[in-house]
Order: C-alpha cells, then sequence, then structure tokens
C-alpha cells in the first residue's frame, strides 16, 4: 500500500545531539537552520537548541558525560533550492559531503543531500516533492 498522506510532528517530541565542540556545532547547525528556516530557540552554558533538536556537551546534566555516537537526521526542505542551499552552507560551516544534492531511488522525486556534522552524524535535508500541507507548522499553546 502506498502512502498518500504523511502526518508531521507526532512521533519525536525532541532529540539530543552530545558534541565534542559546541561551538563548531552551533556554527554548523546555525547556518543550516536558516537556510532551512529554523531559528534558532535559544542558548545557555554548554547547550543550545532549534525546534525540538537540543544539542549540548558531554558535561550537561543530561548527557551525563557520554557523547551520543553518530546519528542520521533527515530535515524537510521547501524545495529543491533549499536541499543545494543546506548543502552548501553546512559544507561552508564544517560539514563534509556526504551525498551531493540529487534524487535518491528512495521514491519518485525524494531530492536530498547529505552532509557530516563536525561531529560525524549523517545530516540530510530531503525535499520529497509537491505537496499540499494543510499548515506550515503545528502551534502549541501550553496552558498556564
Amino acid at each position: 500500500m502506498e502512502t498518500q498522506q504523511l502526518h508531521r510532528g507526532r512521533l519525536i517530541d525532541h532529540l539530543q545531539l552530545v558534541v565534542r565542540d559546541l561551538p563548531a556545532s552551533q556554527a554548523f547547525y546555525s547556518a543550516i537552520f536558516e537556510v532551512l528556516g529554523v531559528p534558532l530557540g535559544g542558548t545557555g552554558e554548554g547547550y543550545f537548541w532549534a525546534d525540538e533538536l537540543f544539542v549540548s556537551t558531554a558535561d550537561s546534566e543530561a548527557a551525563a558525560g557520554e557523547l551520543t555516537g553518530r546519528h542520521h537526521l533527515a530535515f524537510q526542505a521547501r524545495d529543491r533550492a533549499t536541499v543545494d542551499a543546506f548543502h552548501a552552507a553546512a559544507l561552508a560551516h564544517g560539514g563534509s559531503d556526504n551525498g551531493t544534492p540529487g534524487e535518491r531511488p528512495y521514491h519518485p522525486g525524494y531530492y536530498a543531500a547529505f552532509v557530516l556534522d563536525p561531529d560525524g552524524n549523517n545530516i540530510e535535508a530531503v525535499y520529497h516533492g509537491p505537496a499540499e500541507r494543510s499548515a506550515s507548522s503545528v502551534t502549541v499553546t501550553f496552558a498556564g
């Protein structure tokens, strides 16, 4: 059965990466988030965050002194040009190529680029092709 409708924003609440060099990671992620239209949420002593991604040093309480190891994170891009710009920004800010922008065989129209961040995580930007979104994002307002 082929999926005709996807619902985003329901599976993952947040993700933490624990990195060796926080300034290098912040420069890398700030550059790709700017291209992807994701604002940096905030920074603090030993961490920064954007949307549901939290990046910290091993000294943070949540990290318990351990690096997270290699992960694959894929960010949604609004079009092919954004995938191309993501790749260029990542390479210009400490990333290394792990797959130049182009179509992939995962499904028709899957256009992606892959880079390794300063800690070796495989970071992807993907455009799945033309689609209609019910909303640009989900807004959550907490009662209080």
